[in-house]
């Protein structure tokens, strides 16, 4: 078993229960000089201690894990390439910085994300352009902002989870009955109707909606385009928001203003989270994808959901004393444009676009319906499994324009033998996993013949004599 060093999370722990080394270590049952050296990585956090800290704090063990760390190092690498390549500040420096003062890491971080911003605007009015209107106010939009929400809390809300799954307990959700429980439920508890044939009241001068909650006559409107498992979803969510709406807005207060957009984005996000777990309640989900080894395809027949859905829940499982795999969940269209991403693992999903494309997300759609499989490795040497398929929605009129994305699931190389898709893989072998990385304009992997942009920081070797495999050499100066 690997030793676990998180001085620099113990003392924020200590910090944020204004205790000092003497009280933390009279109620761990330590010497204060043991609990220093452990605050300074001198020692490793033991078993024992670690223990303790759970049960007498209410923290995660994973709170003290590198996982975070690595997230953390990844984002300053992406955002300080430059530095690193003019050897102004090396990886190691990043990391021991990550490791040992998280926050000064943090806003080390956002200061790059706002030099990044500056820079970009600089660059448009030296081009002639005006570009405060296009520019936003902040280096993150506020679906930016959502998707860190969730990141940072590994894409588990553990008290959303546990307060939907009583309620699914309560008004009996089990598989095939989902539709006649939540119905009920609407109507016994909110005096809540249903209707699926008045499309006038789903249609907008810019668009059809897929659903739409009339308070006045208190009747939610579903869409006849909806599949069951769709309709499900969207009456959990109105489930979500009549009965959970004060921890919705305690939930996104914790991050954001209450009158900000990213907010009000937040309290869906969770009602949507509340709604996943209300019909996949978590122990009897966990316990089937457990018994089929994580086949998404019988768990999607098992419950009658979409895969998307079924992937998405399946990255959510991360409560205490009953893990599942973790996984990271990403969608993406065939431009490479990610509009979901989620991660209970270390992987690192790229801000600056243009994520790798050996990446298998991508492989998918050229054979829709089909689930493509991949051992991926990132150039800091940890693998991935990852599965991958395509998926395509359509408003159902003939010619009308539909939406094609990939879902991606994977997860860490050393978990991968619980997934049926691990089968006759070998798991240990270098060879059999394919090189990726975050986007061509910070990967190191300089001899990669599909890079679509230099490398940034790196002197391009350029030889009117010489043509050469790999579309970008370089030397080996730094610029």
């Amino acid at each position: 078993m690997s030793k676990t060093y998180a001085g620099a999370r113990l003392r924020r722990l200590r910090d944020e229960r204004r205790m000092s080394q003497a009280e933390l270590a009279r109620v761990l049952g330590i010497s204060p000089s043991y609990l220093n050296q452990m605050e300074h990585d001198s020692r490793p956090l033991t078993v024992p201690v670690l223990l303790r800290l759970t049960e007498t704090f209410g923290v995660d063990p994973g709170f003290f894990s590198e996982r975070d760390t690595a997230r953390l190092v990844a984002d300053l690498r992406e955002a300080l390439t430059g530095e690193i390549a003019a050897a102004r500040v090396s990886a190691t420096d990043l990391g021991e910085l990550a490791a040992r003062m998280p926050a000064v890491a943090q806003v080390l971080l956002d200061l790059g994300r706002r030099n990044q911003l500056l820079s970009e605007r600089l660059a448009g009015a030296a081009d002639g352009r005006d570009t405060a209107d296009e520019m936003p106010p902040s280096p993150r939009s506020p679906h930016e902002e959502i998707r860190d929400f969730f990141y940072r809390r590994q894409n588990y809300l553990h008290d959303t989870d546990l307060a939907a799954e009583q309620l699914a307990e309560e008004i009996g959700i089990r598989p095939g009955e989902v539709l006649r429980a939540l119905t009920a439920r609407l109507a016994d508890a909110h005096g809540i109707r249903l209707s699926t044939g008045s499309e006038e009241h789903l249609s907008t001068g810019s668009g059809d909606h897929l659903h739409h909650y009339d308070e006045p006559t208190r009747t939610l409107h579903l869409s006849t385009r909806l599949r069951p498992g769709q309709r499900a979803f969207r009456m959990a969510t109105q489930l979500a928001l009549l009965e959970y709406a004060d921890e919705l807005d305690r939930q996104a207060a914790e991050d954001f203003p209450a009158d900000s957009p990213a907010h009000t984005l937040a309290r869906i996000g969770v009602a949507n989270y509340f709604a996943a777990a209300l019909v996949l309640p978590y122990t009897a989900f966990h316990a089937a994808a457990e018994e089929v080894r994580y086949d998404i395809e019988r768990l999607t027949d098992r419950y009658g959901l979409g895969y998307e859905t079924v992937c998405h829940r399946l990255s959510t499982l991360q409560r205490p004393r009953l893990r599942g795999v973790p996984f990271s969940f990403v969608r993406v269209d065939r431009a490479g444009n990610m509009s979901k991403r989620q991660s209970a693992t270390g992987f690192h999903f790229s801000r600056a676009g243009g994520t790798c494309p050996l990446w298998n997300v991508y492989e998918a759609f050229a054979a829709p319906g089909r689930i493509h499989v991949q051992i991926a490795e990132m150039p800091d040497g940890q693998r991935y499994l990852w599965t991958a398929r395509a998926v395509t929605r359509h408003r159902g009129g003939w010619g009308e324009p539909g939406k094609t994305f990939a879902i991606g699931l994977g997860c860490e190389i050393r978990h991968a033998h619980r997934l049926v898709y691990s089968d006759g893989l070998d798991l240990t072998s270098p060879s059999a996993a394919t090189p990726i990385g975050m986007g061509c304009r910070v990967c190191e992997r300089l001899d990669c013949p599909q890079r679509a942009a230099p490398p940034l920081g790196r002197t391009l070797r350029i030889d009117q004599n010489t043509s050469t495999f790999v579309p970008y050499p370089v030397t080996g100066r730094t610029t």
